[in-house]
């Protein structure tokens, strides 16, 4: 064993403790997986994660034990938000580790074989993965999209033309439900006209259940809350939290930009409530509506 200096000492050990606990979060998800590639890969990733314990073991002479946490954490984040949502996040908190490996390889012999044996993991996993849930990405955007432009904009103008929260949620829901199921059927027959693999009822399910959530989210401070006011600034406070949630899923998911993508959505529906509101105002006084 060769003399390790305190501060080398601490990143092995570091390395060591990382390394069994991702080996625990690959055996746990591996465990979970029903196609027969997609666990074998995993398995084998797991194995090689506890080779790299053994390795960094050697050199600190110590048995570390997993950081528990960490493991039931990813294992929960894939159960909820899927296999790829769970590995890609894991994999991009080794990307900090892998650099660290390169700037030892003059001080560990076996620093390099590590480092490329992370560096194939992330290759491996990219060809592993084929959730549903990503195949129909297209699909809960369409809904999530629409939704949010479309019913802010309406909640915005009914705020301010009907100035009743009562009325406004009412307005809004059957507004938004209409809305949904028109978006599920076009989707269907859209996806159904295509050469895709999706199925286009799956596809039309997505597409109106990501509305229908919307909607509920947008409508939901109306229902409880007798400022119709402070019920729109809540809404389109959510309508910005859901958008920035799901573009971060998609970021991390798919490997897409995440600025661009959250301020573009985020943009179109705030532009469009903002004008909607205008329109309520101007309508208001031309009409001279008093509910």
């Amino acid at each position: 064993m060769i003399e390790l200096g305190p501060q080398l000492r601490r990143q092995l050990l570091t390395f060591q403790r990382n390394e069994i606990t991702e080996y625990h979060i690959y055996r746990k998800l591996a465990d979970t997986i029903k196609e027969p590639n997609n666990r074998k890969v995993l398995s084998r990733i797991s194995n090689d994660e506890y080779k790299h314990y053994e390795v960094w073991k050697k050199y600190t002479g110590k048995d570390v034990r997993p950081a528990k946490l960490k493991v039931w954490f990813f294992y929960w984040i894939a159960r909820i938000f899927g296999l790829c949502f769970s590995i890609k996040l894991m994999e991009h908190g080794e990307e900090n580790a892998q650099e660290t490996y390169g700037g030892l390889t003059s001080e560990i012999d076996e620093m390099a074989a590590v480092a490329e044996d992370e560096n194939s993991h992330e290759n491996a996993l990219l060809e592993m993965i084929d959730e549903e849930r990503l195949r129909y990405t297209g699909s809960i955007v369409l809904g999530l999209n629409d939704a949010l432009v479309e019913l802010t904009g309406a909640l915005a103008g009914l705020t301010l033309a009907l100035q009743n929260a009562r009325l406004i949620a009412l307005s809004g829901c059957i507004t938004g439900v209409a809305a949904a199921f028109s978006m599920a059927a076009s989707e269907y027959l859209s996806t159904k006209s295509e050469e895709t693999d999706k199925d286009p009822l799956k596809a039309a399910v997505y597409t109106g259940l990501a509305y229908i959530l919307t909607v509920i989210v947008l409508i939901f401070p109306y229902l409880i809350l007798p400022n119709y006011y402070l019920s729109l600034v809540i809404a389109l406070v959510a309508a910005i939290v859901i958008i920035f949630a799901f573009n971060y899923y998609i970021s991390v998911a798919k490997d897409v930009p995440f600025r661009h993508r959250f301020l573009e959505m985020a943009g179109l529906s705030m532009g469009v409530a903002g004008f909607s509101f205008a329109i309520g105002f101007v309508l208001r006084i031309l009409f001279n509506v008093d509910v």
